[in-house]
């Protein structure tokens, strides 16, 4: 049975900002987020894990950073299959103005039927992120492999594996640094856990 650890990136320095991040360049971990991220690290210290994989956008690059430093046999693998969703002329606006958009309210009620402008769909997002870990099931059988990605992949990738329509899939929470765990088999998959966020510290460092 494969193992896949599930982490989201930590707190990224666009949280403040008010705006959609998807894909533009440059969003890196914040302190807080840097502290989310040593946490997580630490939290899979003695796992033994086998490979590490990652969105290749900074904010996921330095979260894996975190954790691979404690697997210092490992290198982090990016795969664009659990980039973030692709939301196209979107990224980078301001969401109080994306919430008056019709399209939102489309996006939060009925997803499965939503195409971002010049993006991809839900559909699409979800269908290459479940694609994607199964094939590292099958590249990785019987071992445990790291997977740190985005709030959106994983909750459709949990939704998927739970049996829960995509329309449905905002109802699943997943936290900056959080952990969730799927095992793998050749029947049917089990949800260890989701979203476990013990590891994390509980307030934001003040600054001096």
């Amino acid at each position: 049975m494969t193992k896949l650890f599930l982490i989201r990136h930590a707190t990224n320095d666009w949280v403040k900002t008010g705006k959609l991040a998807g894909w533009t360049p440059g969003v890196h971990l914040n302190e807080y987020g840097k502290a989310q991220a040593e946490a997580i690290g630490t939290r899979l210290a003695s796992a033994k894990i086998h490979a590490i994989y990652s969105s290749p956008l900074e904010r996921t690059l330095e979260t894996a950073a975190a954790i691979v430093q404690h697997h210092p046999k490992l290198t982090v693998q990016p795969i664009e299959e659990v980039g973030e969703v692709r939301y196209g002329q979107w990224e980078g606006a301001e969401l109080k103005k994306l919430y008056r958009q019709k399209r939102w309210r489309y996006v939060q009620m009925v997803p499965s039927r939503v195409r971002f402008p010049d993006g991809e769909t839900m559909r699409g997002a979800q269908a290459r992120a479940v694609e994607v870990m199964e094939s590292l099931c099958i590249k990785h059988p019987g071992q445990t492999v790291a997977v740190v990605s985005h709030s959106d992949v994983i909750r459709m990738t949990v939704a998927y594996y739970l049996g829960v329509h995509l329309d449905l899939f905002q109802r699943i929470v997943i936290s900056p640094a959080s952990l969730t765990i799927l095992s793998m088999g050749a029947g049917m998959p089990f949800i260890e856990c989701v979203n476990d966020t013990s590891h994390i510290p509980k307030e934001e460092p003040k600054s001096d």
